[in-house]
């Protein structure tokens, strides 16, 4: 009787199990994206000398969006309301919360008396603190001079 003799090992990497895994992860993460904005996106402000505000990311930030054609939108839960409803809202999401800050994303094209209005609510609603989100403008900046090279004069 012949003993059968074991096949060569394979010296190639299989990589069709790490493809699959990774494409899963691409298409997961190209779902869950989208999902991470908080409040409608709007077209914010630009200005030159902003002020980082930590708290507006945090989980539990009361953000009001203020859109070009003056819809109001209440984040958490991204619910359109109408400025007049906002103090109520407002001050159940303020009811216990050591930080009365609600932030204000106003699109830079909205009207002046829309986004007076939520400013005016939210102070009716009792918020101590009101901030108001912008973003720095892009602007080409000039280079800085390379190493060992004299500026022009």
């Amino acid at each position: 009787m012949e003993k059968k003799k074991a096949p060569p090992p394979v010296a190639d990497i299989n990589v069709t199990p790490m493809v699959d895994v990774m494409l899963v992860l691409l298409i997961i993460f190209m779902v869950i994206t989208p999902m991470l904005t908080k409040g409608v996106s709007v077209d914010l402000v630009k200005t030159k000398n902003p002020i980082t505000m930590q708290a507006a990311d945090k989980e539990d930030a009361i953000l009001i969006s203020v859109t070009r054609n003056g819809g109001v939108f209440l984040s958490p839960g991204n619910i359109k309301l109408t400025a007049d409803q906002l103090p109520e809202r407002v001050r159940d999401l303020l009811t216990n919360k050591i930080d009365k800050t609600v932030f204000i994303r106003a699109d830079a094209r909205a009207k002046y008396s829309s986004v007076e209005d939520v400013v005016d609510n939210l102070r009716a609603a009792g918020t101590s603190e009101i901030g108001l989100i912008t973003e720095e403008p892009h602007e080409n900046r000039p280079q800085a001079p390379a190493a060992g090279t004299a500026p022009a004069q």
